[in-house]
């Protein structure tokens, strides 16, 4: 095993020896309390795979994790598996292999799962146990640690207890080609239909030869962003070779899109910067792939294809928004073991219990027609790239622009309706768990004045947030708002006609619905939409001064773009545990540029003050992007 701990890349490697498993436990506390990095603890009847260890000690997020294997009956072990964290579960189908690594910010629940292990009904476990990992790791699942799953796959691992079983667990072990598996491991284990059958069946080829040219995976990411953009190009020269050759870019790069990953995967290579540029880059990507259909249908005279492209980047960064806080909900209540727990409100008889219930069986039937359809359903980036190449090269821009506004609708509208009824099931809240003015991204006229208001119900305001400017577009589609400014109309014309009632109106709308939310503490169930509900209430407010002022649409894309860029970065920041600096740079939340927006509509220069803005909002990113990276991750 010490061995296998220095293949892993362990710095410096303790014994703990005492006579008996309490005192072992006092030693493992003692380690806890001086370490100021990853503690991995191992058992010393572990015979396991370097390879496994050095997972172990490389989780991509710096989280605590540990090594398990799934029972042969599916029943009989004392964990299960929640969205790939580990949380108790008498006689659950996971069992604890006897290696753990601790990350710094978990070190401190140590002190207090030996504790927990004296009290009464933890001493039984001590005397009958055989290693100390194995009474350590229940009392930290009690002290609040909810660790990430490293599971064994096509490596080997076993606990052995008998010479006879170390000999037949080293030749397991030498009997599997590691780096083989290493490279079959790098791909994820549960991806998209199309993501799996279509590309994760060849690309560690493609992984195998970037690892060899030694490329990073940022490199690789790069390279995939070139083929996007290259796509995009094509599909602006609107020809039908161009067409295809767009579609075939596109491909190409989306295999370079799941290469990146599997590098890092593969090399153990990660890093904050290189999560986040992964993100950002995925995003971006996607929309210029829209910017280029819509300018390619423009270029062969079809008519409505930028307002589909700003449909779908508006309808797609929305649902991103919903994605990000509902998996933070979803954890939450996995650290609280609130999801599928007995005697929880998971394990009762609503709806939204019923759900989760049915959607773990159908997550665990791997490879069914049901597992693959609820993959498919959701329009995940695999077949969204898939379905776009297709269309594109088959038919035009616009269809493709329009399959994806479509499919993304209903796929919005079940995921919403079905995470809104498991989520009511959870009980747990998670944005009042972080930054909530600086994820809202308020400003300063929220954080400073309108909130003193201090009214309540954050989901409330965020849906009426969205509702107002969706309302307007209607009416001015319907010809019941006036179009143009005072400026253009003549001003007692436009005031007569009801313009500056309009806008009176809808500013108030917005700009009571950030602020009056925002010192709320967003712990209802279904505040996890509050993000998104604000998110479509700014592009959507962009939206209606285009139509009323007659911006050129690739502008209000080119605005659309950048912000969605920026609120990315917010999420990915979160996710990935990366830099966040911009908060002391920010001068203006989406309540300020609403307010903006409307004034450049008002003063008749709406077209410069959108390319003004989103200029503005642009170089606020890159800038904070470059000076948070600029010493940024190992990716």
């Amino acid at each position: 095993m010490r061995s296998a701990l220095t293949a892993a890349g362990a710095t410096r490697i303790i014994d703990v020896s005492g006579p008996d498993i309490p005192s072992q436990l006092a030693q493992i506390a003692a380690l806890a309390k001086e370490a100021d990095e990853p503690l991995l603890l191992c058992a010393d009847d572990l015979v396991a795979h370097p390879s496994l260890l050095w997972t172990l000690a490389t989780e991509p997020a710096g989280r605590s994790t540990a090594l398990v294997a799934a029972t042969e009956s599916g029943d009989g072990g004392d964990l299960r598996e929640d969205r790939g964290r580990l949380v108790a579960a008498p006689d659950g189908p996971t069992r604890f292999l006897g290696a753990l690594c601790l990350a710094p910010a978990d070190l401190g629940l140590v002190v207090a799962a030996v504790t927990i292990t004296r009290q009464p009904g933890g001493s039984t476990d001590v005397l009958v146990a055989t290693n100390a990992l194995d009474v350590l790791l229940p009392g930290l699942l009690t002290a609040g640690l909810v660790p990430i799953a490293t599971r064994v796959r096509l490596l080997h691992a076993e606990r052995v207890h008998t010479a006879a079983e170390l000999s037949a667990a080293r030749a397991a072990v030498a009997a599997i080609d590691e780096d083989k598996a290493l490279l079959r491991l790098a791909v994820k284990e549960k991806d998209d239909f199309f993501t799996t059958y279509a590309v994760s069946s060849w690309s560690p080829l493609v992984t195998k030869v970037c690892a060899r040219a030694r490329l990073t995976p940022s490199q690789v990411t790069a390279l995939s962003v070139l083929f996007a953009v290259a796509a995009a190009l094509a599909f602006w020269q609107a020809s039908r070779p161009a067409l295809i050759i767009g579609a075939v870019l596109l491909y190409l790069g989306f295999v370079l899109d799941c290469v990146d990953g599997q590098l890092a995967r593969y090399t153990r290579t990660f890093g904050a910067f290189g999560g986040w540029l992964d993100t950002m880059a995925d995003r971006a990507k996607e929309y210029v792939v829209y910017a280029g259909l819509a300018a390619g249908a423009e270029r062969m005279g079809l008519t409505f294809a930028w307002p589909l492209a700003i449909t779908a980047i508006v309808l797609q960064t929305a649902r991103h928004m919903t994605d990000t806080w509902y998996g933070a909900l979803h954890d939450e209540a996995a650290a609280r073991q609130t999801v599928g727990t007995a005697g929880n409100a998971d394990a009762g008889g609503g709806v939204g219990a019923r759900l989760s219930r049915a959607s773990n069986k159908v997550q665990a039937d791997t490879g069914s027609i049901a597992y693959w359809l609820k993959r498919i359903v959701v329009f995940p980036i695999g077949e969204r790239w898939a379905l776009i190449a297709v269309l594109a090269a088959v038919w035009n821009g616009r269809v493709a622009l329009a399959a994806v506004v479509v499919w993304g609708l209903l796929a919005a509208a079940y995921t919403l309706g079905l995470r809104s009824l498991r989520s009511l099931s959870m009980r747990v809240g998670v944005l009042d768990r972080v930054d909530t003015s600086r994820h809202r991204d308020d400003g300063r006229l929220v954080r400073g004045t309108v909130s003193a208001a201090g009214l309540r119900r954050p989901l409330v305001w965020a849906v009426l947030a969205a509702i107002a400017p969706l309302a307007l577009i209607g009416a001015v589609a319907a010809g019941w708002v006036p179009r143009g400014t005072p400026w253009q109309a003549g001003q007692m014309e436009w005031v007569r006609a009801g313009g500056a009632g309009v806008w009176l109106v809808v500013v108030t709308v917005l700009v009571l619905a950030a602020g009056a939310a925002a010192r709320s503490s967003h712990g209802g169930p279904l505040d996890w939409l509050v993000p998104a509900g604000l998110r479509a209430a700014e592009y959507l407010m962009a939206v209606v001064v285009a139509m009323i002022c007659d911006v050129p649409p690739p502008v209000v894309f080119a605005l659309l773009f950048v912000l969605a860029l920026h609120h990315y970065d917010l999420t990915a920041r979160m996710e990935k545990g990366a830099p966040d600096q911009q908060a002391k740079r920010a001068l203006l939340g989406w309540d300020g540029r609403v307010v903006l927006l409307v004034f450049f509509a008002l003063a008749g220069v709406a077209t410069i003050g959108e390319l003004l803005l989103a200029l503005g909002v642009g170089v606020q990113f890159l800038t904070g992007a470059v000076k948070d990276w600029r010493t940024g991750g190992s990716r």
